[in-house]
Order: C-alpha cells, then sequence, then structure tokens
C-alpha cells in the first residue's frame, strides 16, 4: 500500500506526459462518475433507490485510463462495483440512473439494479453479482474474439477479494495455454467488504499470482489515470500481437464504504485523509490548471456540464414508467413446451 502511496504523491508535481484533449477526457469522465455517485447515495437515502449498491467514488482515475486505452470494439466484464465502469464505456447517465430506479427506460430495463448493468452496443458484459463469476465469463468472451480471428480484447475486471477464487486459477490456465486475449485488472481498493488483502492472502502483491502461470502482471498506481491509460496501452499492445493474456493489478481506494450499509469503521481517519489527498479529481485538475493544459474557465464549463447531465439524469428516473408485471417474462430464455407452461 505504501508503495503505491508514495508514487501517487510524487505524481502530482510530475509534468504531464499527454495532451490537453486526453486531460480533458480524464477530468470529465472521473467528474461525471463522482457526480452521479453521489447523487445515487442521495436518492438512496431517500429510497428512491433499493436494494443492493456499491458506489465508485476514489476509483474513478481507472474508468478514465480505460476508456482512452481501449477500442469501442473491445469488450468489458466486470464485478458489481461498476457504474463508474459503464458511464466510461457510454451507457448514458440517463439509462444508468434509470437502471438504479428499477424503470423500464434504465440499461436493463429495470430488471438488473445497481449490480447488473449491461449493454450489448457498448460491449459492456455486465455488472455480475456474484463475487469472481465474471473471470470465466471474461474468458470466455476473448475466447469468441480469438475464434473469430478479431483483434479485440476482452477486460476482466475483479476486486482483491474475488481474487482467492478458485475461478480465476482456471481461467489464468485456460487464457495462458491457448494464449486468449484477455486482459485481468484486479481492482485492488484493500478491502474485499471490510477485510484486507493482508488478513486473507500470504501474497500480499497480488500481481504476483500472475508468475504462476508465467503471465506478464505488473502493479499500477490506480489513482492517476496517467499510469492507468499507460498500462493498459501496453498490456492491450502485447495482447493484441498475439502474444495472450496480461494481468494488471491497479492499487486503487475507495473513499466509501463496500456498500451503502457499511460503515467502514475497519480502517482510521487518517487513511482515509492520506487517500483523500491524492484525490485524482482534485490532482488532475490541478495538474491541468498548473501545466496551463486548462484553464479556470474550462474547468468550470466541465463542471457545469457534468451537473447538468446528472440533473437531468435524475429528472429522467423520475419520470420514468415503472415495469409491468408482463415484461417479467421478456428477455428470458424459455423452454416454450416446458411442462410448468402449459
Amino acid at each position: 500500500m505504501d508503495q503505491i502511496l508514495a508514487k501517487a504523491k510524487k505524481t502530482r508535481n510530475s509534468k504531464p506526459k499527454h495532451n490537453k484533449a486526453t486531460y480533458l477526457k480524464w477530468y470529465e469522465t472521473m467528474l461525471l462518475i463522482r457526480r452521479f455517485e453521489e447523487r445515487t447515495l442521495m436518492m438512496y437515502g431517500q429510497q428512491k433507490i433499493r436494494g443492493f449498491c456499491h458506489v465508485y467514488i476514489g476509483q474513478e482515475a481507472i474508468a478514465a485510463g480505460l476508456v482512452t486505452a481501449l477500442t469501442p470494439d473491445d469488450a468489458v466484464a466486470t464485478a458489481y462495483r461498476q457504474h463508474g465502469l459503464a458511464l466510461a464505456r457510454g451507457i448514458s447517465p440517463n439509462a444508468c440512473m434509470a437502471e438504479l430506479y428499477g424503470k423500464v427506460t434504465g440499461c436493463v430495463k429495470g430488471k438488473g439494479g445497481s449490480m447488473h448493468f449491461f449493454s450489448k452496443e457498448k460491449r459492456f458484459f455486465g455488472g455480475n453479482g456474484i463475487v469472481g463469476a465474471q473471470i470465466p465469463i471474461g474468458t470466455g468472451i476473448a475466447f469468441a474474439e480469438k475464434y473469430r480471428g478479431t483483434k479485440n480484447l476482452c477486460v476482466t475486471m475483479f476486486g482483491d477479494g474475488a481474487a482467492r477464487q478458485g475461478a480465476l486459477f482456471e481461467s489464468f490456465n485456460m487464457a495462458m495455454t491457448w494464449k486468449i486475449p484477455v486482459l485481468y485488472i484486479c481492482e485492488n481498493n484493500h478491502y474485499a467488504m471490510g477485510t484486507s488483502v493482508e488478513r486473507t492472502s500470504n501474497v500480499h502483491d497480488i500481481y504476483r499470482i500472475g508468475a504462476a502461470f508465467d503471465m506478464p502482471s505488473e502493479e499500477v498506481n490506480g489513482m492517476n489515470p496517467e499510469d492507468v491509460h499507460d498500462a493498459l496501452e501496453r498490456a492491450a499492445k502485447h495482447i493484441r500481437a498475439g502474444k495472450g493474456p496480461y494481468f494488471l493489478e491497479i492499487k486503487t481506494y475507495r473513499y466509501k464504504g463496500h456498500s451503502v450499509s457499511d460503515p467502514a469503521k475497519y480502517r482510521t481517519k487518517d487513511e482515509v485523509k492520506e487517500y483523500k489527498d491524492i484525490d485524482p479529481i482534485k490532482v488532475t485538475e490541478k495538474r491541468m490548471l498548473e501545466h496551463k493544459l486548462a484553464s479556470e474557465a474550462e474547468i468550470k464549463a466541465i463542471k457545469d456540464k457534468v451537473k447538468a447531465t446528472v440533473d437531468e439524469a435524475i429528472a429522467f428516473a423520475e419520470s420514468s414508467a415503472d415495469p409491468t408485471a408482463d415484461q417479467l417474462y421478456e428477455d428470458n430464455y424459455l423452454q416454450e413446451d416446458y411442462p410448468f407452461l402449459t
């Protein structure tokens, strides 16, 4: 934890390596996710949103770097802390908020809720509620791309807790044996629910797991979109060259609890403050201003745009209709002559 923290603190004062348009894209992506998630928590408090809910606040730099390093044709499969990733992949804030509200205009027509976003058009395959279940799913999607002969890859994302699942080891073995074009990403926010990595594994640096399969693996500072973008770009180049999978452990931090019901008393205020001092949104804004990549007016314009976008998403969700009872049977596979139905 300390190495990444030190690197992130050093990055705060480093010279930007990318162009203005890229930094503006990262900043707007991160700010949209942050404001969307803040309003999500507010609406949950008003009981407009119900059920399980896991926000992405603090981890936005991963989603931002992912946007610029991948192509729209690449697939993404991830876990249930996924509102931010869905927004970054281009699912509209209206459709995302409506899904949280359980409305028919949601990206899964109100049937998925917070944990199960999906979009075939945006190549976003969840949002999966079962811990680690997305790892073999993402591996299979990547195998389909290899079978079809494309240059696409599947980014398969999971948390540090899911790194203990047996499905990960089975998937890693298959992916390396068959050189499947899959980019595995562990979003390590240091706590599996409320349990630290140090209490659940003898291997504290999760990226080292890849060495058992001779899989190229590295650790990444997840509090800076620049570092995330560069690491993903390197990994994608390796994969698209037909060399097989790559594994990134992206170390990040969530500022809120595991879910809305978690007061996060298992960590100290000092620890949280240390990570808030390297907030990727605030650091990126400061760097853009200091290095004249953006003006105060441009920053304000983005803030105003994001606020209007999130306000519109709330209004859209509020005014959308609830699903009707008969829609329960739509978009499901069924066997017409199954005895229960006759």
